[in-house]
């Protein structure tokens, strides 16, 4: 399963998410102007890479089934 590029790049994605929640969370724990400015944006971003990843891992899912991998 490690060989296979779609689970590198699927685990990749959801690295991405985990690393934008954690920015929104440090930013949201800050507060001040720039979290006041970003919020919705970095949500949006939060959203749309999250929506990625879950593409990407109904993909992996569904090829490994169709494999039989």
């Amino acid at each position: 399963m490690l060989n296979d590029p779609l689970f590198i790049v699927a685990g990749i994605a959801v690295l991405a998410v985990l690393a934008i929640l954690m920015f929104g969370i440090g930013t949201f724990a800050k507060g001040g102007e720039f979290n006041k400015r970003n919020a919705n944006k970095i949500m949006r971003w939060r959203i749309g890479a999250q929506f990625v990843a879950v593409l990407l891992i109904l993909l992996f899912v569904f090829i490994r089934r169709q494999t039989g991998g």
